[in-house]
């Protein structure tokens, strides 16, 4: 059984990753549609908020409390974060409390064990309500494909990304709810889980940079699309287990780290306005936070294991 204070850590730190990214969903689905879906726009609107809550709640209860290794990591924020927050609200009208990603910069670690009730009983209340939020979006984000194939409903969204983000927060759920059942890691499951889940994000995302891309950006194209084909080679071999979990970490690790460097160019191309294409930047970042997230697994299933 989970101890509390790794409950409480492993919760916090959860949800810096997640609640961002799944706010960040609800902006890219509000930004797609057309003014007669006007209903789906104020769904996703109020999905955003309410992950805006989510997200300002558990910096409150992180600062001092979370690991070094996560808050350097990259997965809460980059260096690019405010800045893609900042044009991505220019571009769309939207506003975006900027002030979460400051205060997120300002986060200190802690290698200290934290044993607090009430900190516990609070983190177990937050997680109540992620996964409730949490539910919900991915409910409407599976009766949005399904009006989008059906040709109910037009996005300027790919269904495959649709899909993506769909299943993004079905495994937050899914790891929030082990958390919640204190369940232990047993670490050469959450191994292979993981690489499967997370190689085939990578490989979605390559897909994604490759279609938005204009025509001309030739060479970035070829780029996104060879990625697509390493992570989808790596997909295949985490799902059928073709390698040892060992061969397969130093071959994801190894492809992470060049994906999270082209994904990190990309994004302050996007910034900087250097490179053509349609991509907002907010999209630019996300994906190298989820980059930089995998990378942190990698390490520690190859330390581990």
């Amino acid at each position: 059984m989970l101890s509390g204070c790794e409950f409480i850590r492993q919760s916090l730190e959860l949800h810096l990753f997640f609640a961002r990214i799944m706010k960040e969903h609800s902006f890219f689905l509000e930004i797609s549609f057309t003014p007669r879906d006007s209903n789906y726009i104020s769904r996703a609107d109020a999905f955003r908020m309410k992950f805006d809550k989510i997200l300002a709640e558990t910096i409150r209860l992180s600062n001092g409390v979370v690991g070094n290794n996560v808050l350097e990591s990259g997965e809460v924020v980059t260096p690019f974060t405010l800045k893609a927050e900042m044009a991505s609200s220019y571009f769309t009208g939207i506003k975006i409390p900027t002030t979460l990603t400051e205060a997120e910069t300002q986060l200190e670690g802690s290698t200290s064990i934290i044993n607090n009730t009430m900190l516990e009983e609070r983190v177990c209340m937050l997680n109540e309500r992620a996964m409730e939020l949490t539910k919900d979006l991915a409910l409407f984000k599976n009766k949005l494909l399904s009006d989008v194939l059906s040709c109910r409903v037009f996005t300027a969204n790919y269904p495959l990304l649709i899909d993506h983000i769909m299943r993004e927060a079905r495994f937050y759920l899914k790891l929030v709810k082990r958390l919640q059942n204190r369940e232990e890691i047993d670490i050469e499951r959450e191994a292979y889980e993981q690489e499967v889940f997370w190689n085939r994000i990578m490989a979605e995302h390559s897909k994604f940079i490759r279609g938005l891309l204009d025509p001309t950006e030739e060479d970035l194209i070829n780029k996104a699309n060879n990625f697509s084909n390493e992570f989808d080679e790596l997909t295949k071999e985490a799902i059928e287990k073709s390698l040892s979990i060992s061969e397969l970490t130093d071959d994801s690790l190894k492809a992470t780290k060049d994906i999270r460097k082209f994904k990190a160019q990309g994004t302050e191309g996007l910034v900087e306005c250097k490179i053509k294409s349609i991509i907002i930047p907010l999209l630019g970042d996300h994906t190298l936070r989820e980059a930089n997230h995998f990378l942190r697994l990698l390490k520690i299933f190859k330390h581990n294991l």
